[in-house]
């Protein structure tokens, strides 16, 4: 058994409602739930866990829609000495059969809404299935969720800092997404910088749109568990504009954590039809900010926008703006427990002002790649993680980032892979080659689209291979375009020429 160590995500929850004590804390969807609920529900679902045979270190996949039982349950996991695993629900069952079998998942909290998803993928697997929510059929092999919460509360179970504490997917070259291992010392220190963040923000209602199976929506909920004072979140079950802007007037909230396209989407509502006057900040990370964008947004809503960076590797938080620090443009300084430097190829340190790959060194980085040491090995050497991100720092530390060594693209906030939409192309009988590239888009900041060569001879249209890859991949990876050419454009040792593909698709 683990020692207990000074950063156990169980113990920060434990202490966070010893310090603030009972009161109402979260809205969603007509309903207030008090942090005395939650913390109560968290410790008899914990007890529930157990009594099914999950044990410590045990991977709990959570397949949900926001709802108030993701902050239960998450907090439930820890406490039995589990895993977390948040699985977004965007995912094809073959994507997400993979997560279940490379995790080795004893258990799964699933919404109903999802139910017929992970049965689909789950289908000959040996996995508890928990299913939230009291309009959920019962269904064989699955579990009502309330079930759990006739345990008896399970006392802390100690875990150290380095152990495990969740184990978050993210989209990978070789097609197969990979496990990301965050120890619960790199989550605790993340929502430490996020929420240092939000006390320069001076706010304590919030709205929380974010997926919160997301690292960042992750870290927004441990963000929570270190506030010293009583705030208030309203949980949106998924982003809509509109109910958006009418829960902001309706409960006067003053900030949001926010990925750049959701505010691309509420700018094309009629802003002026709500009172937004509340409203001071947000939050903006996931994927890079437009300039224009972040000016028009600060502009017609009178808010300040705070940026910031990191990725799943790093526990997501590595630098931040703040209040009395924010310049336009930056993503901000480094939060305290993350060192950054831009290195060159050689792993040299460069001045300021000099572009190279931004690297991060720290305990928000990674305990490694689950089952891949091999690739762990090459992306954090001598303890520095390789984010695979261009940028630089200025003389006063705050960081720009201006591209990306890897072809990844950032959709709506979340990371598509060109060869995982490569490879689904390819499984088309007709399709002889393939290519994927970003194409920038107003309203998602980057769209998906590809170029293919086919068979001589061969009828299909670009129309139908999107509609085949629509079949195969997650809605946020799709293409929304497929071109097709005589032959994908290659380098002249053989590999695929992005940048002239990226010429041929142009902004169509």
């Amino acid at each position: 058994m683990s020692g207990r160590g000074e950063r156990d995500l169980s113990v920060l929850a434990e202490r966070a409602f010893e310090r603030l004590g009972d009161h109402d804390t979260l809205f969603f969807e007509g309903a207030w739930h008090s942090s005395g609920s939650i913390h109560e529900r968290s410790t008899r679902v914990a007890g529930g866990l157990r009594r099914i045979g999950v044990g410590v270190g045990d991977r709990v996949v959570v397949l949900m829609m926001n709802t108030p039982e993701v902050f239960v349950t998450y907090r439930a996991v820890w406490r039995a000495g589990a895993v977390v695993t948040p699985v977004l629900f965007l995912q094809t069952p073959p994507e997400l059969r993979h997560i279940l079998t490379d995790s080795g998942a004893r258990a799964v909290v699933v919404t109903p809404e999802l139910l017929p998803l992970l049965q689909s993928a789950s289908e000959g697997l040996d996995l508890r299935v928990l299913v939230v929510g009291e309009e959920a059929e019962p269904t064989p092999g699955t579990l009502p969720y309330a079930e759990l919460e006739t345990a008896e509360p399970l006392p802390l179970e100690p875990r150290a800092d380095d152990d495990l504490a969740a184990l978050l997917y993210t989209g990978g070259t070789t097609g197969r997404a990979k496990g990301v291992m965050l120890s619960h010392h790199g989550l605790w220190e993340s929502g430490a910088g996020l929420d240092a963040v939000a006390r320069t923000m001076d706010s304590t209602r919030s709205l929380l749109p974010l997926p919160l199976s997301h690292a960042y929506g992750l870290n927004v909920v441990i963000a929570g568990l270190h506030a010293e004072r009583r705030t208030v979140a309203v949980l949106q079950r998924w982003f809509d504009a509109r109910g958006w802007l009418e829960l902001v007037q309706e409960h006067r909230l003053e900030s949001s954590p926010v990925v750049p396209s959701m505010l691309t989407m509420l700018l094309a509502e009629p802003l002026e039809d709500h009172d937004l006057s509340s409203l001071r900040s947000f939050g903006s990370g996931g994927a890079p900010l437009p300039p224009a964008l972040r000016e028009e947004v600060e502009k017609r809503l009178g808010v300040v926008i705070l940026e910031g960076y990191g990725c799943t590797e790093s526990s997501a938080v590595v630098t931040a703006s703040t209040m009395d620090a924010n310049r336009p443009g930056s993503v901000g300084r480094p939060v305290p427990h993350a060192e950054v430097a831009v290195l060159d190829p050689s792993g040299r340190a460069l001045p300021a002002g000099e572009d190279g790959e931004i690297c991060v060194r720290g305990p928000g980085v990674m305990l490694g790649y689950w089952n891949e040491p091999e690739l762990t090995a090459r992306t954090v050497v001598d303890g520095w993680l390789h984010t695979g991100d261009i940028g630089h720092l200025d003389d006063d530390g705050f960081l720009y980032v201006v591209d990306r060594l890897k072809d990844l693209i950032i959709r709506g906030g979340f990371n598509v892979f060109p060869r995982d939409v490569e490879d689904a192309l390819l499984t088309h009988p007709e399709v002889t080659s393939a290519a994927c590239v970003g194409r920038p888009d107003p309203v998602s900041g980057e769209e998906v689209v590809a170029v293919v060569a086919v068979q001589p001879g061969s009828t299909v249209t670009g129309e139908e291979l999107v509609a085949y890859a629509r079949e195969r991949l997650a809605a946020y990876k799709y293409p929304r375009e497929v071109v097709v050419v005589e032959a994908v454009p290659l380098t002249s040792v053989g590999k695929t020429d992005r940048k002239a593909v990226r010429a041929l698709v142009g902004d169509r």
